[in-house]
């Protein structure tokens, strides 16, 4: 694993991760300050969480394949 290849702009699991990442934070931004009865808390801290772990999968994948594939 090398963190430099990481950086794969040509590659489109490179964006789903930002958006992935991107998106899990503001979900947990919603659910800290807005006032949300438990329900939807707790489907915004689910879907924030399966955001963050979509987006380390994927970050993972992206430092284990070489830079041309």
């Amino acid at each position: 694993m090398k963190l430099r290849r990481l950086f794969q702009p040509r590659n489109p699991q490179f964006w789903l991760m930002l958006v992935l990442n991107g998106l899990s934070t503001v979900l947990a931004w919603v659910a800290r300050h807005m006032d949300l009865s438990w329900p939807a808390a707790t489907a915004v801290g689910v879907f924030a969480l399966g955001n963050a772990v979509l987006g380390l999968l994927l970050m993972r994948n992206l430092m284990t394949t070489p830079e041309g594939e």
